[in-house]
């Protein structure tokens, strides 16, 4: 137990180390990883050494904030390995008739129930978001490489989870729990954190949440945490990188 816990400390140290490097790095050279020749750049003359702790010192209180960013990052990338390894069995076909095979037989099962006309429109309009989604997120994280993975495969995979239960839920009222817990969402957002500027007020008086407000509203939700998702995934892949290549390579993919 002693062990594992210093272990645990250890990696700690190793990974905060390295994120503060990493803070260094963007203002100074060779501070992340050294050269094995020259080593690591070290300040000589006296504005170079206030300008190289002033920074370092700045870095600090960010490296607290940013750890646990960098835990999230870990755990996502975890999860988005084990999925991008049952995706890349699969396929392009296979992912895309997966999620319309899903959402057929729901559909199926939304007739049996006899769903409205209505309701049946429902299930099958988010099956459509569902799958185009995650035809998406595969093709993107293929293509294009780490930035077109973070600024588009991750968001369009949110899409994927976030839209279809609320473009279902606008037209069936065995959903209406959705659309209530997206309000709920909203005015906690907008009391906790667009508060700055007065902009909660500017969106209240402008937007009324009904009918395609709720989608527009999680699709507003799923792209950033998409592109936190990736930026976090892209964080954890310096501070500790895979242990091989193949893997490193579709540690941002899904």
């Amino acid at each position: 137990m002693q062990g594992q816990r210093t272990g645990l400390i250890d990696a700690i140290r190793i990974d905060v180390a390295r994120l503060h490097a990493t803070w260094m790095e963007l203002a100074f050279p060779r501070q992340l990883d050294p050269s094995s020749v020259l080593g690591r750049w070290e300040p000589e003359t006296g504005p170079q050494k206030a300008a190289y702790y002033a920074w370092a010192a700045v870095g600090i209180p960010l490296v607290v904030i940013g750890y646990p960013l960098l835990l999230l990052g870990f755990a996502t990338r975890y999860y988005a390995t084990k999925l991008d390894s049952a995706t890349t069995r699969l396929g392009i076909v296979g992912v895309v008739g997966l999620a319309a095979v899903t959402w057929g037989l729901l559909t199926v099962g939304a007739w049996v129930r006899q769903f409205s006309t209505n309701g049946l429109i429902a299930v099958g309009a988010a099956g459509g978001v569902a799958t185009v989604s995650a035809g998406l997120a595969f093709v993107l994280s293929r293509r294009g490489g780490r930035l077109t993975s973070v600024l588009l495969a991750y968001p369009a995979a949110m899409t994927a989870l976030f839209l279809p239960p609320v473009v279902a839920a606008l037209y069936s009222p065995a959903l209406a729990g959705v659309l209530t817990g997206s309000t709920n969402l909203a005015i906690w957002i907008l009391d906790n954190v667009l508060t700055v500027g007065g902009l909660n007020q500017l969106i209240r008086d402008r937007f009324a949440l009904e009918g395609p407000a709720y989608v527009a509203m999680w699709f507003g939700i799923a792209v950033p945490l998409g592109w936190l998702l990736g930026g976090v995934v892209t964080l954890a892949d310096v501070i500790r990188p895979q242990e091989s290549s193949s893997t490193a390579s579709s540690s941002g993919q899904f």
